[in-house]
């Protein structure tokens, strides 16, 4: 008898999301396509603009997808009707790039915290200490002080912001999360705190984390597999360590000696690209990519190009893929 092999918390199909704009239909997200294992991370990377956060606000359907097809523990997210989609809120949640943008200026550090358990009915407004023992529950939890609680976000740091941020999505105890950017708003010094803070709850709480950035080096030590995205498509998938010893897509070679090195008399052998972005905006069959790809052939840009398995959990999208982590692979 085969052995019965556990269906991914998240599944995203084909999904695509596009905006019309006065110059045309902007491609946002192109026919995206992977899978997340519950208590996993993800990590998603890119340069900005690439579509990494409007792909994580349509998997909330915090947009609504063009097309394509998201199941969250077999059930499909984008066939939700209101009730439904708003039972799942719960379940599904998404932590801010901006902390202080994503809080109310005019409540404390306890209405902010106790706001969702409000709205969620998880407690009368009666209930007033039963409210504030599960707030200060919370406040423990994400490392924020009690002496805090009738603090105002103008009067904290970014660090405690986001912790505030934290909490509201701990709040309702989702199994997903969306990160965005968490920690690229907030000064290096806390950066490393919040992402310790993030990792410690994961583990916890059984966490499943989607986490957005364009840092490298933050996701290599957070992921368990990471996807590289260009112009609203995937161009790489694979665990975070496979893509750090063993990079086959162009694009992700130049990103991953962009990696800044912390030793001034080691050469950094940067790789740059040239040539003219293409654009999303009503974008011509082909590799998004062949503008700027120094390997680029006349039939990269006659066709598109999908995602090619090059060697078990290792997905790459193109066509010299297979040719390319060969040599990878002798060298």
């Amino acid at each position: 008898m085969s052995e019965h092999v556990k269906e991914p918390l998240l599944r995203v199909e084909h999904l695509k999301k596009y905006f019309n704009t006065p110059a045309g239909t902007l491609h946002a997200v192109d026919d995206v396509n992977f899978t997340i294992n519950e208590g996993e991370t993800l990590g998603v990377v890119g340069e900005s603009g690439c579509g990494k956060s409007t792909m994580g606000r349509t998997i909330l359907r915090l947009h609504e997808p063009t097309s394509g097809k998201v199941y969250f523990e077999g059930k499909d997210v984008t066939a939700c009707n209101k009730k439904e989609l708003n039972d799942l809120r719960e379940e599904m949640q998404i932590i801010f790039q901006d902390p202080f943008a994503s809080l109310n200026p005019r409540m404390t550090v306890s209405e902010a915290i106790a706001e969702p358990l409000l709205i969620r009915k998880k407690f009368d407004k009666k209930d007033k200490e039963g409210l504030q023992k599960r707030v200060e529950e919370i406040m423990d939890l994400v490392g924020l002080a009690r002496r805090l609680v009738n603090s105002y976000p103008h009067e904290l740091d970014g660090g405690r912001r986001q912790r505030i941020g934290i909490g509201r999505v701990l709040a309702l105890r989702p199994k997903f999360v969306v990160c965005d950017e968490p920690v690229s708003a907030l000064d290096v010094s806390i950066q490393a705190q919040i992402l310790n803070l993030m990792q410690d709850l994961q583990e916890q709480l059984g966490l499943t984390y989607m986490f957005i950035t364009h840092d490298l080096s933050v996701v290599k030590h957070l992921s368990n597999d990471i996807a590289v995205m260009y112009l609203g498509q995937l161009v790489e998938k694979c665990s975070a360590k496979k893509l750090f010893r063993n990079p086959v897509h162009p694009y992700t070679l130049a990103l991953l000696s962009a990696i800044p090195i912390p030793d001034p008399d080691v050469k950094m052998d940067r790789i740059l690209l040239e040539g003219e972005l293409t654009s999303p905006i009503n974008p011509t069959p082909g590799c998004r990519f062949a503008k700027r790809c120094i390997y680029a052939k006349p039939e990269c840009s006659q066709k598109n190009v999908d995602l090619v398995e090059v060697e078990p959990g290792h997905f790459v999208a193109c066509i010299m893929a297979k040719d390319f982590h060969a040599k990878a692979s002798e060298a």
